[in-house]
């Protein structure tokens, strides 16, 4: 590649290799193309020209020995970068095993062992309820359900006329006094019947 004409002077060229204000770690490629240019020019010259051969094969010289400096010199900046970004590598691992055996030691495994189910909390299918969440669930609904039932035979038992309008309140607390009340009432009538029979009877005889 062949610089542009204000940089063929060779005077001031940012890749000049002889220029030593050049630091090595700004160069672009542009830089690169330059130090070739200048390169390659010596040498035709060199090949060209047979005059002041010693004279021209020594400023090459100096040229490459400046070169092979700034190589020398991005080759150890970058074993450098190199060193730096492997020493904290190991430091990020290290402090990764760390973390992990901190969490390890604050959540130990625990067996679950036997009759025991383990539940992935990462899982979206898993079970929502406990089985004890469900037997608690089935009892209060158990509960309900006969108290339903005593409800329904009260109200059934209010509308024959078993259980007086005053009564219904105290039926409603107490389901058992309902049943013992229904029964004391069916057996108060049947007695009552029976001793009217026997009333009946006896005064027939009489008559």
């Amino acid at each position: 590649k062949k610089p542009s004409p204000e940089k063929e002077g060779g005077e001031g060229r940012r890749g000049d290799p002889q220029n030593p204000g050049k630091n090595p770690f700004h160069l672009t490629a542009e830089d690169v193309y330059d130090i070739s240019y200048v390169v390659g020019r010596d040498l035709m010259a060199i090949t060209g020209d047979s005059r002041d051969v010693a004279t021209r094969v020594t400023q090459l010289q100096f040229k490459i020995v400046r070169i092979l400096e700034m190589l020398e010199a991005l080759v150890n900046d970058c074993n450098v970068t190199v060193e730096e970004l492997r020493m904290e590598r190991d430091s990020l691992r290290k402090e990764v095993e760390g973390l992990r055996s901190e969490g390890h030691a604050s959540f130990p495994e625990v067996n679950p062992g036997t009759n025991k189910v383990v539940v992935d909390l990462t899982d979206p299918n898993r079970p929502r309820f406990t089985m004890q969440e469900l037997r608690d669930v089935l009892h209060e609904r158990n509960k309900l359900k006969s108290q339903l039932l005593v409800a329904q035979e009260e109200l059934q038992c209010y509308k024959s006329g078993l259980i007086p309008p005053n009564n219904s309140q105290m039926a409603r607390r107490d389901p058992e006094a309902l049943i013992t009340s229904t029964t004391n009432s069916k057996e108060g009538k049947q007695e009552k019947t029976i001793i009217r029979k026997l009333f009946s009877f006896r005064s027939g005889k009489r008559t």
